[in-house]
């Protein structure tokens, strides 16, 4: 692994060179950069070991959503290292072990803050969030986003490709670009106050939130409350698929596409829709060679411009077939393929092994409904919207009086649609606060530019979901 020299589309701006330790040894990486992107820099793919087996453990989604990154860091268990910027002089360690629970510091490093009232919190600062913040300031409400992350606009900011639509929906604009004109707008209103690296940490029967920002745990009270934590990556069953180099689609593009860093030299792509076929033609224009892309489906399921351009730089698409193992020591060396039958079984004979260090993941999205379980939402599971979803009306309120849902934890989408209904949940917030003058107009207009989007075939899927959720009686929590 190395950092990335040129790229086609990307300028990586660094912050200053700085020196840190992991277990023991010093390494060199840049302020700001996660650890883990640091470490990989370095070549380390490694980052423990699971506490029975011992089997080696690496970096996964890279968003911060599970616990293959966690390591001890000056001192503070579970830590992950993914989404913890490096600073100078910093000491991390494996974390082998259950993390032992330590007693509170006397002096008080956890300091509890008084309540902040607001009109409108917004949690999550994805295309949703971004989007949900900027239409309620529009209307002069007081706003509050938090954000566990140091970079605004989530997801987008690994988008480099252009995206589709209308010119509403920033057709032939790339997604970090557009993430950097929602903060540039949003930055606009002095009515919005924004917390960076603060995690929401629950939401009480009360309506209270509480939230944490380095040792610092503030509550928060909102006459609305807009849920917009997007979703975390899925993975596959299989031998071998906890090794080192086995990425989630969104970690290989937090690495190259923000970090500047080459997740390894040759990679398997696990999944035809068009988040893989995207992020398989971002590795070749990060210098990374794509051996195939493989689908389980008997046809792949994303765009065929996407997947023109992977054939014409000679990367074969494997429709019908599946990752039977992979193997490694320390990391992964390489992965057996097999092909499917018309039931998904695996067919006798026709395995095949790819030498890679790179398997990436793009078998679906989960959305992170926690908060809203917490809540006490009505909650559905339904396969079409990824899985358990808040049971919302069709002003994206949920059962929970003053709680709305929007983007990817209202249901797994794409990128366009989330930005939408974060303006279509804060629109009709706004309008339950008595501060939507024009909403009749704007709600049917937005309500429009989704229904274009959920057109065309990728978006039955979508549209099937949202009218299970009317079969099960999930859009009549009254009318304004």
């Amino acid at each position: 692994m190395s950092r990335i020299g040129e790229h086609p589309i990307l300028e990586y701006t660094k912050g200053k060179r700085v020196s840190f330790t992991f277990d023991g040894k010093v390494i060199q990486g840049y302020e700001g950069e996660s650890i883990a992107s640091a470490l990989h820099a370095a070549g380390i793919r490694k980052l423990h070991e699971s506490e029975v087996k011992r089997r080696p453990r690496g970096l996964f989604c890279a968003i911060g959503n599970c616990s293959s990154c966690l390591c001890r860091v000056d001192g503070r268990e579970n830590v992950r290292i993914c989404i913890e910027p490096l600073r100078e002089g910093m000491r991390v360690e494996s974390q082998n072990s259950k993390a032992v629970l330590r007693p509170a510091d006397p002096a008080g490093s956890i300091r509890q803050e008084e309540t902040i009232q607001t009109d409108v919190l917004v949690i999550g600062g994805g295309p949703a969030g971004l989007n949900a913040a900027i239409e309620s300031a529009s209307h002069g409400l007081k706003v509050v986003m938090l954000d566990r992350n140091s970079l605004l606009g989530g997801q987008l900011n690994k988008q480099t490709h252009k995206f589709f639509g209308s010119e509403k929906a920033k057709a032939g604009t790339r997604g970090f670009v557009i993430a950097q004109e929602l903060e540039e707008k949003l930055a606009g209103y002095g009515s919005v106050d924004v917390q960076k690296e603060t995690t929401a940490l629950g939401y009480f029967k009360d309506g209270t939130v509480m939230a944490e920002s380095k040792g610092r745990v503030c509550s928060y009270r909102a006459k609305a409350t807009i849920i917009a934590t997007g979703a975390s990556e899925r993975t596959l069953i299989f031998p071998g698929n906890d090794l080192p180099g086995i990425y989630g689609a969104g970690a290989v593009q937090t690495l190259m596409n923000i970090d500047g860093i080459m997740p390894g030299q040759t990679a398997v792509m696990v999944g035809g829709g068009n988040i893989g076929l995207i992020v398989s033609y971002q590795l070749l224009q990060a210098g990374v060679a794509v051996a195939a892309v493989v689908e389980a489906a008997p046809h792949f399921g994303g765009y065929q411009v996407h997947a023109n351009k992977l054939r014409r730089a000679g990367v074969p698409i494997l429709t019908g077939h599946t990752v039977k193992y992979a193997f490694g020591g320390d990391s992964l060396e390489g992965v057996v393929i097999t092909a499917l039958d018309e039931h998904f079984n695996p067919v006798p004979g026709t395995e095949q092994t790819i030498k890679a260090d790179i398997l990436c993941m793009a078998v679906g999205l989960s959305p992170m409904t926690e908060m809203f379980f917490q809540a006490g939402c009505d909650m559905k599971f339904i396969p079409q919207l990824g899985g358990y979803v808040p049971r919302i009306d069709e002003y994206h309120r949920t059962s929970v009086p003053g709680l709305y849902a929007a983007g990817d934890a209202g249901g797994v989408e794409e990128a366009t649609s989330a930005q939408l209904t974060g303006r279509i949940a804060a629109l009709c917030a706004a309008r339950d606060l008595g501060a939507a003058d024009d909403f009749d107009r704007e709600f049917a207009d937005l309500q429009s530019q989704l229904s274009e989007l959920r057109a065309g075939p990728l978006g039955q899927k979508i549209l099937s979901g949202l009218d299970r959720m009317k079969d099960e009686g999930g859009v009549s929590y009254g009318k304004f």
